[in-house]
């Protein structure tokens, strides 16, 4: 699938390209070099269809946006977490980071996955989300001390997650934090915005 202005285009209007455009203009096909466009092309033709949220800004160095967004392929699609778990261990990443684009962008996949939408709502809200089932008590936990205590996981939940999910989905889910911790950071540096008019899924917290 290559890639057309109209679908780079479309995007930025979505995305809200009046501030991103401050930090990262977008690159449109003619600016591109070869390599960007090769990997352009290839998030493309994947299972993301399109080269929005940090891609834009990634693709100044091609090299390092190829081999991300090879592991976020992985990470988002191929883990072996259901996407009700996956898709609320990047909302808690979200979350921790107010990446308003990143929770707006993944919590209708959440909602899809069968996450209970009181649970993101309290999350959404700064609050540890009552009713989780135990299964996301831990991804909710894991998140949140892998983001506040630089990985610092209590021996007591590194055993309640290690035998509920056993050593590769331990695994995954912290690369999960570690891979959308650096989307977040990469979509609010570059300002990327939801699209006008939307209200801000997330309270920003003192």
């Amino acid at each position: 699938m290559k890639f057309s202005t109209a679908l780079i285009l479309g995007f930025c209007t979505m995305a809200g390209a009046v501030s991103a455009e401050d930090r990262f203009p977008t690159l449109k096909p003619e600016q591109m070099t070869p390599s960007q466009k090769a990997v352009a092309d290839a998030i493309l033709s994947g299972p993301r269809g399109s080269i929005g949220g940090p891609f834009n800004a990634w693709l100044r160095t091609p090299d390092l946006a190829d081999r991300l967004q090879r592991v976020g392929e992985y990470i988002r699609y191929k883990t072996s977490f259901p996407p009700r778990l996956s898709e609320f261990a990047i909302l808690v990443v979200a979350r921790e980071w107010t990446s308003q684009y990143e929770w707006f962008a993944h919590y209708p996949l959440a909602m899809k996955g069968g996450l209970d939408a009181k649970v993101a709502a309290d999350l959404a809200a700064g609050k540890r989300p009552a009713g989780m089932k135990d299964d996301e008590q831990l991804v909710y936990d894991i998140g949140v001390h892998l983001q506040r205590d630089k990985g610092e996981i209590p021996d007591a939940l590194y055993r309640a997650a290690l035998a509920k999910f056993g050593e590769q989905s331990l695994v995954e889910l912290i690369a999960l934090n570690g891979y959308y911790s650096t989307v977040s950071m990469t979509l609010n540096v570059a300002r990327v915005s939801i699209p006008a008019g939307e209200p801000l899924p997330l309270a920003v917290l003192k």
